[in-house]
């Protein structure tokens, strides 16, 4: 596993919700980062982990690789790959999103 790689996997298994994306909670830098906080509050997440991929070019593409997913924003919850953006609205929508947060 290379530096970056391990740099991620400590950040992701030391926070239970973690949202790799660009910009920052207050102040997202696109809209699928703004949607993921939306959706994330609207679930009641008060203990987010954001990690801005703009400030760090290595994270940025690392993880890309840590995930095998090609897009950002990213979510992680108790150390476990969730999906992005559309994949958070569609849980959230179903309620599932909602339950993995709960878990």
């Amino acid at each position: 596993m290379s530096e970056v790689q391990q740099r991620i996997d400590q950040i992701v298994k030391g926070h239970k919700v973690v949202l790799f994306m660009k910009g920052t909670a207050q102040f997202p830098m696109c809209g699928f980062s703004g949607r993921a906080v939306q959706v994330l509050k609207a679930c009641g997440v008060d203990d987010l982990t954001t990690v801005n991929v703009l400030e760090d070019e290595e994270i940025r593409q690392g993880i890309k690789e840590y995930a095998n997913w090609p897009t950002i924003p990213q979510l992680y919850v108790n150390g476990e790959f969730v999906g992005g953006s559309d994949i958070m609205m569609e849980m959230y929508q179903a309620g599932e999103l909602q339950q993995v947060l709960a878990a």
